[in-house]
């Protein structure tokens, strides 16, 4: 029983780091595109002022920049409830094994 509640412990672990790198990746994915929306931003208010650069051009800038940013936060948020949920893994097993060590404990006291 130990074994594979070691055993368990070792994959919810793992999931978790997974998780954790996963959420990394993504927050730098939504910093290269807040970059980009911002670029887009920009573009937009070049526009705005008169400057001649194709408005359809800064249009789909924008609408590309926004529709990977909502991927990537879909992504992180589904990462940050997967690490969330890894956490609260941990934790039953944790207390499983508190609860296991407290019942070797008092079988030894027994004998």
């Amino acid at each position: 029983f130990a074994h594979q509640t070691e055993w368990s412990l070792y994959l919810m672990t793992q999931r978790a780091l997974e998780a954790e790198s996963s959420v990394e990746k993504l927050r730098e994915e939504i910093s290269i595109l807040q970059r980009e929306l911002e670029c887009s931003k920009a573009e937009n208010k070049n526009l705005k002022a008169g400057q001649t650069m194709d408005m359809g051009a800064a249009k789909h800038n924008i609408d590309f920049a926004l529709q990977n940013l909502h991927k990537i936060l879909m992504g992180a948020n589904w990462s940050i409830s997967q690490l969330a949920s890894g956490a609260e893994s941990l934790y039953f097993v944790a207390e499983v094994l508190k609860s296991t060590g407290r019942i070797f404990k008092a079988e030894g006291e027994k004998e």
